[in-house]
């Protein structure tokens, strides 16, 4: 196998070895590091190596070299390397121009020289690059094979549960490919019964269910033991952050997630506004980071949905769908919320053949060169349209309101109004989806009248619905199904005949003694990810509170 590439580009030939020697005392065993004496030198060679298809990790430039600056060299190499990590070397009096080199080049951190010593200054900086590099590097032959069909509503859904575990897969289409028809062939596999998985040791998975398909990659389905401390309901930002506090701080810790780390925000194709990464990050990234951290710390987590919760004197059971039980001492419901269905002709046959709730980042491809619709005006439609703008011929978003500065952040609205195949439509509504076998129009009301679209795909952002329905009717709810907590329980009906303790319930307590709930699920949250991590971490030591309590 080819090892991924690190390019050092320095036209100052002694500043150019000493970076070389450094890369290679690191990463030479991983990565093979290459170098230019210029900006245009370097160009030629990523060309070069992309003719041949060669991977490119790491662009680390110098900023102040003759003919073509170090931000112009990452700039045209986006073009031609997006996904490759891009660090600017500077000196102290260049450092306005890297900050704004985040903006035009996309950089993903700048070093100011010297360096030294690598291992403080250089190495935890690229070692971080790196690791976010190869969470999305596919080589070549690695991974699974997954045939299928892109209007087929399961093959969605295996895609998405692979994409969003950080499963690499290579996705071939049924209807498009001759190397799937030839594979199909080679193994003897109804062609009819898609989709199917491939592994690389030649077995496979016909239309797997998700725990199969989940033991088959090496998720983990079944909890290594039967008490814990706490158990966390929900791989969201605030059980994520629950997991990493309450690990860290000692407590045997189970994180139960059916989908995959990340929950809702887990979609979002770039989040610019959370605390500490300036160039922003992908929801998937920050949930991968913040699951490798929680495993770090000692965190189990298992790929199962609670179907289930009862209470035992000072035990708290959830129980799984596979029909077995864990229990603990406290448990922390961390559950997101879903979007809203629409309730329109011709959604509900569509769903997963055009329709999709939520960014479907699995389908951004597919969507080259097509009309996509998005309905919805709050960030997270925002952050969707950015996306798919990548790749699709127009993305008009259909807007209830009048106008997206009710619901979006500013910033996003901005980076909106810079992108030229964004429409915005405000006071306008779907009335229904219509194709035969996936979506082909939809039907739209606004001001100007009724019309028929053209349409290749349909991402809807609208409302948030809370899944709790699996929970028994002690933990009080708003009529929304919304978890109440901490001073919102006093005036609840029916609080007063089921709390029986001699103190006030914790703050993100509910009406059952030692069952709390953080993030989104709970009434009156803030719908934001920096919200919902202060929240699971705030839980952890109301958590600590109650177990002093015994």
């Amino acid at each position: 196998m080819t090892r991924p590439i690190l390019l050092a580009v320095d036209d100052d030939i002694s500043v150019l070895e000493a970076v070389v020697q450094d890369l290679r005392r690191k990463y030479g065993s991983t990565y093979r590091i290459m170098r230019a004496g210029s900006g245009p030198a370097a160009l030629d060679t990523l060309r070069q190596l992309k003719v041949r298809d060669e991977a490119v990790a790491l662009l680390l430039s110098d900023q102040r070299m003759p003919g073509m600056t170090g931000v112009e060299f990452l700039e045209t190499a986006l073009e031609i390397y997006p996904k490759a990590r891009r660090v600017l070397l500077t000196a102290y009096a260049d450092t306005e121009a890297a900050i704004r080199a985040i903006n035009s080049a996309r950089i993903h951190y700048y070093l100011t020289k010297p360096w030294d010593p690598p291992e403080e200054k250089l190495y935890p900086v690229l070692d971080d690059l790196l690791q976010d590099w190869n969470a999305g590097y596919q080589p070549r032959f690695e991974g699974l094979r997954v045939i299928g069909h892109r209007w087929s509503l399961k093959d969605h859904q295996l895609r998405s549960f692979l994409s969003r575990n950080h499963v690499p897969y290579r996705w071939l289409d049924a209807a498009a490919s001759d190397d799937a028809q030839q594979l199909l062939k080679e193994r003897s596999l109804d062609p009819e019964a898609l989709p199917v998985v491939l592994f690389s040791d030649g077995s496979s998975l016909v239309d797997p269910e998700q725990e199969a398909l989940a033991t088959r990659v090496g998720l983990r389905t079944q909890a290594a033991q039967d008490f814990y401390d706490i158990i966390v309901v929900g791989a969201g930002p605030a059980g994520l952050a629950a997991a990493v506090y309450g690990a860290s701080e000692g407590l045997k810790t189970l994180v139960i997630e059916p989908e995959a780390p990340g929950g809702q925000a887990g979609s979002s194709s770039l989040i610019e506004n959370y605390l500490g990464f300036p160039s922003g990050i992908t929801g998937s990234d920050l949930g991968r980071r913040a699951h490798m951290q929680g495993v770090r710390f000692g965190a189990e987590f298992l790929t199962q949905r609670a179907v289930g919760m009862r209470v035992e004197g000072q035990y708290r059971f959830v129980v799984l769908s596979d029909g077995r039980e864990v229990s603990s001492h406290v448990l922390l419901l961390a559950t997101g919320v879903e979007y809203r269905r629409l309730d329109i002709p011709g959604v509900e046959h569509l769903t997963g053949r055009g329709v999709y709730y939520g960014a479907a980042l699995v389908e951004a491809a597919a969507c080259k060169d097509e009309d996509v619709f998005i309905v919805g005006g709050a960030n997270s439609a925002g952050q969707a349209a950015l996306h798919f703008a990548k790749f699709a011929c127009k993305v008009t978003m259909l807007v209830r309101s009048n106008g997206l500065e009710a619901s979006m952040s500013k910033y996003l609205i901005d980076e909106i109004a810079r992108t030229p195949n964004i429409v915005i439509e405000s006071n306008t509504r779907v009335l229904s989806a219509e194709g035969n076998g996936h979506l082909q129009s939809v039907r739209t009301c606004s001001p100007t009248g009724e019309m028929v679209r053209e349409a290749g795909s349909l991402f809807v952002f609208i409302g948030a619905v809370p899944g709790t329905e699996w929970l028994p009717n002690v933990v009080l709810r708003d009529e929304k199904g919304f978890i109440l907590a901490g001073p919102e329980l006093k005036a609840a009906p029916g609080f007063a005949a089921t709390w029986k303790q001699d103190r006030d319930p914790f703050l993100l307590e509910t009406s059952v003694p030692g069952v709390f709930v953080a993030g989104d699920v709970r009434h009156g949250s803030v719908k934001r990810a920096a919200s919902a991590v202060g929240e699971g971490s705030i839980a952890v030591q109301f958590a600590h509170q109650y177990l002093a309590s015994f």
